[in-house]
């Protein structure tokens, strides 16, 4: 399979592209970071690419891709979560910067495959649980996920080639969790002391135990109707 992901630096994307690697398939990632190690790696390609550059992202894509007429999966992984408080105290700049980042670079990308005529298989778009119960503290990042779930469903009315699912993860061991565990304690926001808790937990797998999860799932979902959001726990 020819598989494309976003956000393969850390995380969830590397664990995957590493994870898709090993079963013998071609990666193409894209990140901001390039890993030295994953370009020894066969069967993967990197594209070193901030995603947020809305006018380089299609001519560097169309490069990349170039030779590559159909993709099985894409997975719109990369996000950001810069800033855990309440909506008031939350600067609408912030907020239009986090939006472009886990939302719009998203319609970029997808624009520029369907745009270049790329067959693709399946989309699945990384979500969160987030994106469907407001959950205080979380505000820009609840907010452009249940956005980008919106996306998803929207590109499923207008591909219907092409199986589409917001999904999401669980909580897993990344970036993401440290930096929410370096927060301080604060009791307005009961969900950063719950996640602080589960961390080194079983409840909290690192991103190389989750993808195992996340590529059956994967597999699973396009038995669901397209556009919907799914919790890979609920599989």
């Amino acid at each position: 399979m020819y598989i494309l992901i976003t956000g393969t630096s850390s995380g969830i994307g590397n664990a995957l592209a590493r994870a898709y690697l090993d079963r013998g398939h071609e990666v193409y990632g894209l990140s901001r970071r390039k890993l030295p190690e994953m370009d020894k790696l066969k069967g993967y390609h990197h594209l070193h690419q901030d995603l947020v550059g809305f006018s380089a992202v299609p001519v560097q894509l169309r490069k990349f891709l170039k030779d590559v007429n159909k993709l099985d999966i894409v997975i719109l992984n990369a996000g950001a979560l810069p800033t855990i408080g309440d909506m008031q105290e939350t600067e609408l700049g912030k907020l239009k910067s986090l939006m472009d980042i886990n939302v719009w670079a998203n319609k970029v990308l997808l624009d520029t495959l369907f745009g270049e005529g790329k067959k693709i298989g399946q989309v699945i778009a990384i979500s969160s649980g987030a994106a469907i119960k407001a959950t205080r503290g979380w505000n820009g990042y609840s907010i452009s996920k249940a956005a980008l779930n919106m996306l998803t469903g929207l590109y499923a009315t207008e591909q219907p080639d092409t199986h589409f699912c917001a999904l999401a993860p669980g909580i897993i061991d990344t970036g993401m969790q440290a930096f929410i565990s370096s927060q301080p304690d604060d009791d307005r926001f009961p969900m950063l002391k719950r996640l602080k808790n589960a961390r080194g937990t079983d409840e909290m797998p690192s991103p190389e135990e989750a993808s195992e999860t996340l590529i059956n799932s994967i597999e699973k979902v396009k038995t669901l109707a397209s556009g919907a959001f799914v919790d890979v726990r609920d599989l």
